[in-house]
């Protein structure tokens, strides 16, 4: 065995991950990972690149640019154009992120799972201040990015925005080890709640739709498009925001500054792609949920 999978089989035993990613100083990490990501010295960048790909299974070749600033000008990488084909279909709602499926189901009333045996309430996830009925009953989909991955997330319909959230938080790790063994982890940590309509005149038009962007350990900024404003964990302003921002279908919403889960909410009437399972990799664009009411 190499010592790249000697020291990945080291890291992959559960008790050694939750302990290395979860027991040590989250927030003072996930600090200095926001300051080192962004030297642009090139022996630095050089180094750090390298060093992920090493970890990872770091892919750059649909990069729109071969050369990079910094770590974290890798990080948050657009695509070629054309990289990703967008279903086009006005009945499908298209996955906004590359991921890995997680979680997914109806919402039993206002309870979510987030593993199993580890549900929490869209009151936990959303607050007091959300209109929680919009998505009782309705159907949910846990999408996690890994490090490697593309981390910009778009519109997974022709839609507007008219309401985002921040929710201060903590910055536990998102990985399915941590998520059985922390209850309510996505409810404790630092995110975003994007609420949307979706246009079009299609068979799902005005109907809600929900994107929760997660925050985790090295992970602690958003990005939206729409607002002048960088959500990260000294964030001090308005943490309800009303917005009025349309959004083509597959069109960029914003990244986060290196990768971490998109929770989608959506009302009655929708459900998960048939041939979509836990554990399945999706790309953005690609078919996640389909309008059956």
């Amino acid at each position: 065995m190499s010592i790249r999978k000697q020291i990945q089989h080291i890291l992959n035993q559960e008790d050694i991950n939750f302990l290395l990613t979860n027991r040590l100083p989250r927030r003072w990490l996930t600090q200095f990972m926001g300051w080192f990501s962004k030297i642009e010295q090139p022996w630095v960048r050089d180094f750090s690149i390298a060093m992920w790909k090493f970890f990872s299974s770091l892919d750059l070749s649909e990069a729109k640019k071969s050369e990079f600033k910094s770590m974290h000008d890798c990080f948050t990488r657009e695509l070629k154009d054309g990289a990703r084909t967008i279903d086009m279909d006005p009945a499908v709602m298209a996955s906004p992120v590359d991921a890995i499926v997680g979680a997914s189901g109806h919402i039993e009333g206002t309870r979510v799972f987030q593993a199993k045996g580890f549900p929490y309430t869209l009151e936990d996830l959303l607050g007091s201040e959300e209109n929680i009925e919009d998505w009782r009953d309705g159907y949910f989909v846990t999408l996690r990015l890994t490090s490697s991955m593309y981390h910009r997330f778009h519109a997974p319909g022709d839609c507007t925005v008219e309401k985002v959230r921040y929710f201060s938080g903590d910055t536990w790790n998102v990985n399915p080890i941590a998520l059985k063994r922390v209850e309510k982890l996505f409810c404790k940590n630092e995110r975003a709640f994007i609420r949307a309509r979706l246009e079009g005149g299609g068979p799902c038009a005005n109907q809600r739709v929900a994107l929760i962007p997660v925050a985790a350990i090295l992970v602690a900024s958003i990005r939206l498009h729409f607002l002048d404003v960088l959500f990260h964990l000294k964030y001090s302003g308005p943490k309800s925001i009303p917005c009025d921002a349309p959004f083509r279908k597959g069109q960029e919403m914003g990244w986060f500054q290196h990768g971490s889960t998109v929770i989608v909410l959506a009302g009655k009437g929708f459900t998960l792609c048939d041939n979509l399972q836990q554990g399945d990799e999706v790309r953005m664009g690609q078919a996640l949920m389909r309008w059956n009411d």
